[in-house]
């Protein structure tokens, strides 16, 4: 999620990950149009910037409002207050029918982890809250206190990949009862019972299928990705920087397949792949953090890219 310190402003809020490795794998022409689905402190765009010439165009998303702070004085980037998902509608009302190319570097940005009051890390005392669009009204408050036992259970099961998922899920729904867990330390200490193994990990998945539940993460990749065939002209490139298995398979699935399935459940009666891919595999495996970047920033250490290409 983080990777260089020298991008100048922005930094501090966010290092992009493995930004040459991503850049190159955008084969960035200078005349071109291109979508940073996930502005954050701006360094990703500012190397894309770097390499378009006057006539290029940048168009930046990010919903987080925290993010406008970080653009640039460019008049070549368009900054859209929106969650990537929208991708298609925003450029259409901006007059862009096709791009270039499409970066999405994601997960949650230094500058998210490290404000408490956002309730992302397992570090501090704020609420459970983990909103990216604080528009939207359900935090991870809501799904703790609200959500059946067999949602719960099913969640921490899949988007947290948590080994005790439905000890965990009877445990909140039976603690709930006595009181709100509403803040973090609340909500650790409650749960201090079940935790299985090293209680960082433990809470770290925890709060990863919170917060991929919270913001709807693998439904907005998904929608992501499915408009990326329309909208890459013919050459465009699409760079996805992923942050854990379950982000990586669907995007491996779509660049390979055209589909967000596993190859069992896309052959034929006769064992045959009824794939259709939609785009061309540019890496036939992801590319991760050099030893370098990972010294610089531990927070890279599970990032993995994979480019595409339209033809």
């Amino acid at each position: 999620m983080t990777g260089r310190d020298d991008r100048g402003a922005g930094s501090d809020y966010h290092v992009p990950v493995l930004y040459h490795e991503a850049l190159d794998g955008l084969a960035i022409r200078p005349e071109g149009v291109y979508v940073d689905c996930t502005f954050g402190g701006g360094g990703h765009s500012r190397g894309i910037l770097e390499r378009l010439g006057p006539s290029g165009r940048l168009y930046a998303f990010d919903q987080d409002s925290d993010a406008r702070q970080n653009l640039p004085d460019d008049v070549r980037i368009v900054f859209l207050p929106h969650n990537f998902r929208h991708l298609s509608r925003m450029l259409r009302l901006h007059h862009v029918q096709q791009v270039d190319g499409i970066l999405a570097d994601l997960g949650v940005s230094s500058h998210q982890f490290d404000q408490p009051e956002r309730g992302f890390s397992t570090r501090y005392t704020g609420d459970l809250d983990m909103r990216m669009d604080q528009r939207q009204t359900l935090t991870a408050f809501d799904i703790v206190n609200t959500y059946s036992e067999q949602q719960l259970h099913k969640l921490f099961e899949q988007y947290g990949e948590v080994t005790n998922a439905k000890t965990l899920a009877r445990t909140i729904v039976s603690v709930r009862r006595q009181m709100p867990l509403k803040t973090i330390p609340n909500f650790k200490a409650a749960l201090s019972s079940v935790v299985k193994g090293n209680p960082n990990k433990y809470f770290a998945q925890v709060f990863q299928a919170l917060r991929i539940e919270v913001n709807d993460e693998l439904g907005a990749l998904k929608e992501l990705l499915q408009q990326m065939p329309a909208l890459l002209l013919p050459g465009g490139r699409a760079a996805i920087i992923t942050f854990h298995s379950l982000e990586d398979r669907i995007v491996k699935n779509f660049f390979k397949r055209g589909s967000f399935e596993d190859e069992d459940g896309l052959l034929d009666p006769y064992g045959q792949s009824k794939a259709n891919p939609l785009l061309k595999v540019i890496t036939r495996k992801p590319i991760t953090p050099g030893e370098k970047e990972l010294k610089l920033n531990p927070r890279a250490r599970s990032a993995k890219l994979r480019v595409a290409e339209h033809v």
